[in-house]
């Protein structure tokens, strides 16, 4: 016969929250073992892009006791917050719906990527007008 298995906690209806698995102790029984829920981890709020570098946990491991400052951050501005393409849309001077000021840092690699971007824009627009110029 089937042993019968009884929760260990008092919530006792299989709800999303109260998943269990059956595991066989060492002795011979079967027990229920409470399981946590799945986390899914960090969203930019800008993309709403999985932000890459920091753990999938649930919302209270992230508190400064139970995880480093160097593991719920990324080395960049807004690192850990935003993603790393709503960074760099951002010093290139695109502007967000939500309420981030713009960066103020001429030396990130990613405004100097865009202002790299928007010169060979321009020489491209200015070499094409010469050409017409000089065909009339």
């Amino acid at each position: 016969m089937v042993q019968r298995l009884t929760y260990r906690r008092r919530h006792s209806y299989a709800t999303k929250s109260n998943q269990h698995r059956i595991v066989k102790t060492p002795g011979g029984k079967l027990v229920y073992q409470s399981a946590k829920k799945r986390a899914s981890g960090p969203k930019c709020p800008v993309t709403g892009k999985r932000i890459q570098g920091i753990p999938h946990l649930r919302p209270a491991e992230y508190t400064r006791s139970r995880l480093s400052r160097n593991r719920r951050t990324v080395n960049r501005a807004y690192g850990g917050v935003l993603s790393g393409g709503a960074v760099r849309e951002r010093v290139g001077g695109l502007t967000l719906e939500v309420g981030f000021p713009l960066l103020p840092v001429q030396d990130h690699p990613a405004f100097l990527v865009e202002e790299q971007k928007i010169v060979k824009k321009v020489l491209k627009i200015q070499k094409a007008k010469e050409k017409l110029s000089s065909k009339q």
